[in-house]
């Protein structure tokens, strides 16, 4: 298929680099030019210096970008040259009320919407696992599913337009929740002097194991952080969570006190760290 893909960040470069090498004539769009000049190098495909340019003959354009300004202003640009029964997916984390605005813009130009934002992280885009909660019309999704196949594992159809969103915010306050635990577990075991490797190869096989676990408890023991899904973008995600939160009235204690202590690893000079950083707060040896 003609497929366009707007923002080639740690996610959106290795995401369409996936479809490209599946076959797709595949335009990027990248607001640093340097980043869609390294991909034309590294993949087969061409440049749009605009998201209209990228936009205009796509059978699909697939966004990844910042947050929900940033999502409205590419999208908005985007949708408005795009062929009627076109489709248009956001795979960029924003509120759902974002995603309700582009899919109104998108029924005016009779072009197809779909919200799907995604988890697994940077390594999870590069080695095409990761997983994606969709929301928007089943039509729509019968579409693009078989594109999303080439960097996913899993593709779930959630609901209605929005849905997409408001699954991804449940994702990150099970993962706070879930971080926050793990990195109290790092810092007693090291305490306790117990061997971090036997305990990791005991615990992972009962019913603590996680993804977390498995893939950072390593590097939260050796203290490394530089790589991963940044505090930054948990922080920009959790501040989409309490604004939806207030909308239902919900419970997010818990939630609301571990992103003050991501606050914390801020002031630490750790924006730019992985969120598995929160052990840092408490690991001093």
């Amino acid at each position: 298929m003609k497929c366009a893909f707007l923002g080639l960040g740690v996610m959106g470069y290795p995401m369409a680099g996936h479809l490209a090498n599946a076959g797709h004539e595949m335009t990027v769009y990248n607001r640093t030019e340097a980043k869609t000049s390294q991909w034309s190098q590294d993949y087969k495909g061409t440049v749009g210096k605009t998201p209209e340019l990228a936009s205009a003959e796509a059978d699909v354009v697939f966004a990844c970008v910042g947050n929900d300004e940033d999502s409205l202003a590419v999208g908005g640009s985007a949708i408005a040259v795009m062929p009627a029964g076109s489709v248009y997916v956001d795979h960029t984390t924003t509120s759902a009320s974002c995603a309700e605005k582009l899919a109104a813009i998108a029924r005016e130009r009779q072009v197809g919407f779909v919200d799907a934002p995604v988890s697994g992280g940077e390594a999870g885009a590069v080695n095409g696992a990761l997983s994606v909660m969709c929301g928007g019309a089943a039509e729509h999704l019968k579409v693009v599913s078989p594109l999303m196949a080439s960097y996913a594992k899993r593709v779930v159809h959630i609901g209605p337009v929005g849905h997409g969103q408001l699954c991804k915010s449940v994702n990150q306050i099970a993962i706070a929740g879930l971080l926050q635990g793990l990195s109290e577990a790092v810092a007693f075991a090291k305490a306790s002097g117990v061997n971090t490797d036997k305990t990791l190869e005991a615990i992972s096989g009962g019913a603590a194991q996680s993804w977390q676990m498995e893939n950072r408890w390593h590097t939260m023991v050796q203290g490394k952080f530089d790589f991963g899904f940044a505090v930054e973008w948990m922080r920009k995600d959790l501040d989409i969570v309490f604004s939806e939160g207030d909308r239902f009235a919900a419970d997010l204690a818990v939630t609301r006190l571990i992103d003050s202590y991501y606050e914390d690893v801020e002031k630490q000079g750790g924006k730019r760290w992985d969120t598995s950083s929160l052990v840092s707060r408490i690991d001093k040896s």
